[in-house]
């Protein structure tokens, strides 16, 4: 990450936003080592319009989700298997999560979270770039579209440290483009560090970008203010600072450009990409010409059903689908959760359904839709990532699916502002709050409620409410439970509340006690002391040669 040599090539090949121009992409430091790649231009060379400055802060964007399945979707699902809300799913073949997922000792060398660390850390190191030059960039610009550039860039750069430090703690900040050996020997920042490095960006951003309803067509999908403000106020909720984190959010909702969707399905629908309920999302579009598109619908797909729709990785939990059906929530459940049996698929149109159970041939005698037992864990697929019919391309495999995905939504904000409100016994405009994303999806509103009750049903309409959308894990590593444990800890470990359904046969689903190639005890290895965070990749702390420190415990 410390070469001052950046390829730069189009990105008419990559599944990122699909209404930006071209982008320029990093090689990797082995390309740097070797010999110069083809077509790679010099950056003191490089900055020299207006048009090739929009250019490069395009390409920054690449790196929210890559190109391919495995960059970044790969271990954003891990994620959601590390917590009770999913299992691995696939049984026919070996998991490359395991160390993770199933807490054990060896995290360190799990593969999906070294390419997340990496590619987190390239988008940082073009976001650096991007800062720097075209801030000294001694062209004829418009200094408001300076700033603006250089606002987008600095978002992207504390978007990629969130999620960093939200995953294994204080990393290695890189502030600037490093000469190689001005980065040897540079170790870790402690966590409060670097929030305060996402906070400078975020705040830049938040006084120098546009307001979404500001933006142009060609530029949909570009970072907004509504976007720095929300993620600035969610990083704020995780570190605790309840009255800036409401300060924050308050003024996001007061800005009226957010508001819910009147269907929660509207959220998933490929139809409805850049709603009133989206603040930040990662594009997608399908082009098989170019190999593009979101990979979900694919690697989390049922396994094994006539012409095999799916990998059946990241697949959603008895359990979870419990917590709806305890709570009455059928409308959510119909919309995140598809199960072996169903007689419909929300959104699908009955014509549509009949022709995929037709696909499945003999293995559904009864008309239902068919998920195979005996292929995964779970007979169970998250509908969130689900590709209707007729918006599939002709190619449906892989990364061939045109659904975007929901990086920030309006209702997250409402709860994260509920929750911050709560916390300070701001309890009547949280409850407000919650009131307003439960009847959206047909449940009594909780006005009246108050103190460590209106907590619980915050926490619990959170869950309901993002299931599968790689938010869960983080919210349970922060929130301390009654005993004084972190949820996590109640959650899993020999005691933890998901391995105990999961154990009990009284309990425990049917078809996932049958089917033990992925044990039902998943999370028993938790350890608190240890756990808590992800070990640094042991590949990154090989390659500084000692200069970055473990995570306690591994």
């Amino acid at each position: 990450l410390q070469h001052r040599k950046i390829e730069l090539r189009p990105m008419k090949k990559l599944s990122i936003l699909a209404t930006i121009g071209a982008a320029m992409l990093m090689s990797s430091c082995n390309d740097f080592l070797d010999e110069p790649a083809r077509g790679q231009q010099e950056l003191d060379i490089y900055f020299t319009t207006e048009e090739e400055c929009r250019n490069f802060v395009n390409g920054c964007y690449y790196f929210i989700t890559c190109d391919d399945w495995w960059q970044v979707y790969n271990p954003w699902l891990q994620m959601e298997m590390a917590t009770d809300n999913a299992w691995q799913g696939n049984t026919t073949q070996e998991s490359g999560y395991r160390e993770l997922v199933e807490y054990m000792p060896n995290g360190q060398e799990n593969g999906p979270s070294s390419n997340f660390y990496q590619y987190r850390y390239k988008g940082i190191l073009n976001c650096n770039v991007a800062v720097d030059r075209i801030t000294n960039a001694d062209i004829i610009i418009d200094e408001k579209v300076r700033r603006q550039l250089v606002a987008e860039a600095r978002f992207l750069r504390g978007y990629y440290y969130f999620e960093l430090v939200k995953l294994y703690g204080g990393v290695v900040l890189l502030d600037r483009l490093y000469e190689a050996e001005e980065a040897e020997g540079k170790g870790r920042s402690t966590e409060k560090e670097i929030y305060d490095y996402i906070a400078e960006d975020f705040r830049y951003a938040i006084r120098n970008l546009p307001q979404k309803s500001a933006l142009g067509a060609a530029e949909i999908g570009h970072a907004t203010r509504g976007a720095a403000l929300g993620l600035y106020g969610k990083a704020l909720v995780f570190q605790g600072k309840w009255k800036q984190a409401s300060d924050t959010l308050g003024l996001l909702v007061r800005e009226g450009e957010y508001d819910l969707n009147p269907s929660f399905g509207d959220n998933f629908n490929p139809a409805n990409k850049n709603g009133i309920e989206s603040v930040f999302e990662a594009q997608h579009t399908y082009d098989a010409a170019y190999n593009v598109g979101c990979p979900l619908s694919t690697v989390a797909g049922p396994r094994g059903v006539g012409d095999q729709d799916g990998w059946a990785w990241g697949i959603p939990s008895a359990y979870l689908e419990n917590l709806f059906l305890q709570a009455g929530d059928t409308e959510r459940l119909r919309w995140t959760i598809i199960r072996k049996g169903d007689t419909e698929i929300a959104g699908e149109t009955p014509e549509a359904f009949a022709q995929l159970v037709e696909k499945q041939g003999d293995l559904n005698e009864d008309g239902s839709y068919f998920i195979d037992p005996s292929a995964q864990k779970s007979p169970r697929v998250f509908r969130k990532y689900y590709c209707p019919l007729a918006q599939r391309g002709d190619k449906y495999d892989q990364v061939h699916s045109p659904i975007n995905w929901p990086i920030l939504r309006y209702s997250d904000v409402l709860l994260l502002y509920a929750e911050a409100l709560n916390e300070q016994g701001q309890d009547g405009l949280a409850a407000q709050l919650v009131s307003r994303v439960r009847t959206r999806v047909f449940l009594s509103g909780v006005n009246g409620k108050t103190g460590t009750e209106l907590r619980d049903i915050i926490r619990l309409e959170r869950q309901l409410e993002l299931a599968g959308e790689f938010h869960r894990l983080f919210d349970i590593r922060r929130w301390k439970e009654d005993n004084g444990n972190y949820a996590i800890a109640n959650i899993m470990g020999p005691q933890g509340r998901f391995v105990l359904w999961n154990t009990n046969q009284e309990t425990a689903d049917p078809d996932e006690w049958e089917n033990q190639r992925e044990a039902s005890n998943s999370g028993i290895n938790y350890r608190d002391d240890r756990d808590r965070l992800w070990p640094i990749p042991l590949v990154e702390i090989e390659r500084s040669h000692g200069s970055i420190q473990q995570n306690p415990g591994w």
